[in-house]
Formats: structure tokens, C-alpha cells, sequence
């Protein structure tokens, strides 16, 4: 049996749970707080959600040194797995926060990491977005995902609702990443190819396996959660602090059909964007 959530198990502060019983559903006064533009909001609403309120997650990391080969491609493994966690501590609280709501789900997520000064190898990992409930349950029963915890996506508003309108439900957002090492390239070889038109096959080579590992760990996660599939897919590259190795970051929100014998129909009506 999936156990639910105890938002103090995850780190949600006191001053959190009070700023969230503000926003909890059936509370007398209650009011949302929400990171949704105008459009998303009604979009949103349209979709038949009501946001409940702005939640967030957050772990502040310290990112272990690892040494390799630097004359050979190669993953930086500990350093993958620490930008893998440090991202699900953040996810797992702002889902945690969103529980402590009521809420069937999270929409507009977004991710971010910011470098602190208080050390090296110290870095912020945030999660932020707006929960919302359902005004209907889906034919399945449940918005939430597979392990009873609000689903999440990175979705826009305008997307969510072409989503929901197309008979699709987000599951959750799922992500890989990989922490590559490219080789450094050898004296001798930069004085050859000065001046000359060529490619780096070693150098072509890290860049596709780095990106193909980022990507085939997204498709896992979202294999395992069983969904059909991964909209909105983003794959990006960040350098942080490290030199010579770069963070590839394969990032989408898993969906399944609302129904069992469901078949895609166009939205029935086009909702302007301004």
C-alpha cells in the first residue's frame, strides 16, 4: 500500500505548513497564491482545476570531486548522481508541500540550480510551481500518479489544457541526466588541424554517448511510472563549475490516456492565447 505523505518527514518547515493552511481547501478565508500568468490561470481553470497555491522544494548540495581519465571520454558518475538527487530531494518536498494541500497535482514546474558562495561544490536546487485540484475525478479515479503523490509537469497553462482536451493526463515530470568528461585534445593534434577544416571525432563522439545516457534515463523513469509517453521534452546542457565536464539534462512530463480505449481528437475549440 502507497503511504502518504508527511510533509515533516521531507523538511517542509514550520513557517511552510503555516503559509499552506492559508491556502487549504474547505479552510474559512482561504486564498492561492499562484506563479500561473492570467492566461494559464484561466486556462487552467477552463481544464477544470482550481489552483490551491504556490509550493516549492529546495536542498542545498554539496557536490562530491571526482577524478577520472582526462585523456579519455568517460562519465563523471558521482557527479551525475548528485545532480540526480539533489533535484529529487527539491522535487519530493515541493510534492510534499503540495500534499499537505490536498492537491491532485502541480503545474508549471520549473527547475533551477544557483551556485552559493558559502563553499566550492555548494550549490541550491529548487523546485517551484502552483498545486491545483481536479473538479471532477478522470475515469481512472485519480489524478495522482501511480505512487499516490500529485502528479507534476512543466507544462504551460495552454499546453496543459490542449493536453487535458486531447484525453491525456500528466503523470509526472520525469528527467536524466549525465555528467560527461570530453577528452582534452592533444598538443600535437591542435597543431594539425590549425587552420583546417575538420571534424573532432572524439570530441563529436562524448557529446552524442553524454546525451544519449541523459535521454535513455528520462525514458526509463518514464517507463517505470507507465506511461505511454513524454510530452514537452527538453534537453539542455549546463557547465556549472567543473572545467572539462559538462551536465547534459533530458527533461519531460510522462502522460497516459485518460481512458483505456482512448483515441486522440482534435481540442474542440481554439483558446486564444492573448
Amino acid at each position: 500500500m502507497t503511504q502518504p505523505f508527511d510533509p515533516t518527514q521531507y523538511g517542509v518547515s514550520a513557517e511552510a505548513t503555516g503559509r499552506l493552511q492559508g491556502s487549504r481547501v474547505g479552510e474559512p478565508g482561504a486564498v492561492f497564491t499562484s506563479d500561473l500568468t492570467v492566461n494559464e490561470f484561466l486556462l487552467v481553470r477552463e481544464a477544470g482545476f482550481r489552483p490551491l497555491g504556490f509550493v516549492m522544494g529546495t536542498s542545498v548540495y554539496h557536490i562530491g570531486m571526482q577524478t577520472s581519465n582526462w585523456g579519455q571520454n568517460m562519465e563523471l558518475g558521482v557527479l551525475s548522481q548528485a545532480m540526480y538527487h539533489a533535484r529529487e530531494l527539491a522535487m519530493t518536498r515541493m510534492e510534499a508541500e503540495a500534499y499537505a494541500l490536498g492537491a491532485d497535482g502541480i503545474v508549471g514546474v520549473a527547475l533551477a540550480v544557483r551556485l552559493r558562495e558559502w563553499g566550492a561544490h555548494i550549490a541550491e536546487f529548487i523546485a517551484i510551481g502552483t498545486a491545483v485540484v481536479g473538479s471532477e475525478p478522470p475515469p481512472s479515479g485519480t489524478w495522482r500518479d501511480n505512487r499516490g503523490r500529485p502528479f507534476t509537469s512543466d507544462l504551460t497553462g495552454q499546453d496543459f489544457w490542449t493536453l487535458l482536451e486531447a484525453g491525456y493526463a500528466p503523470l509526472g515530470l520525469v528527467m536524466g541526466t549525465c555528467v560527461y568528461h570530453i577528452a582534452h585534445q592533444r598538443l600535437g593534434q591542435m597543431f594539425r588541424n590549425a587552420g583546417q577544416n575538420v571534424e573532432l571525432p572524439q570530441f563529436t563522439q562524448g557529446m552524442y554517448d553524454a546525451r544519449e545516457l541523459a535521454m535513455g534515463r528520462m525514458q526509463a523513469e518514464a517507463r517505470a511510472r507507465g506511461a505511454e509517453g513524454v510530452v514537452g521534452f527538453k534537453l539542455t546542457e549546463h557547465d556549472h563549475a567543473w572545467g572539462h565536464a559538462t551536465e547534459f539534462f533530458a527533461i519531460g512530463t510522462a502522460v497516459r490516456p485518460l481512458r483505456d480505449d482512448h483515441v486522440v481528437t482534435p481540442p474542440s475549440m481554439v483558446v486564444p492565447l492573448s
